[in-house]
């Protein structure tokens, strides 16, 4: 599974992506079929605590939106492939 950050999740995780193997749970990243909250979940701890200054990833994904290749992702319900990149995107401030 890639998981790709932007803006604060950036920030917050330290990385641009990483991929991870799925194979076991809450170790390598969430086992197959496993909901989106999960992995958010496990992304959190996996990437606690944040650099120095920056809020926590926790803190960021409860105010982000995702999609789930491409496209939006409301229900952390839903189910996860190995195969799915998820892109986590806290808000963006611009005009």
């Amino acid at each position: 599974m890639q998981i790709r950050y932007f803006g604060a999740a950036k920030a917050a995780s330290g990385i641009d992506e990483e991929t991870l193997p799925g194979l076991e749970p809450g170790v390598d990243g969430v086992s197959d079929g496993a909901p989106l909250g999960e992995l958010l979940d496990f992304l959190a701890a996996r990437h606690d605590p944040a650099p120095e200054g920056v809020p926590p990833l926790k803190s960021v994904i409860s105010r982000s939106t995702f999609l789930v290749n491409g496209f939006a992702a409301r229900d952390r319900s839903l189910p996860l492939a190995a195969s799915d990149t998820v892109d986590i995107l806290p808000p963006f401030a611009g005009g």
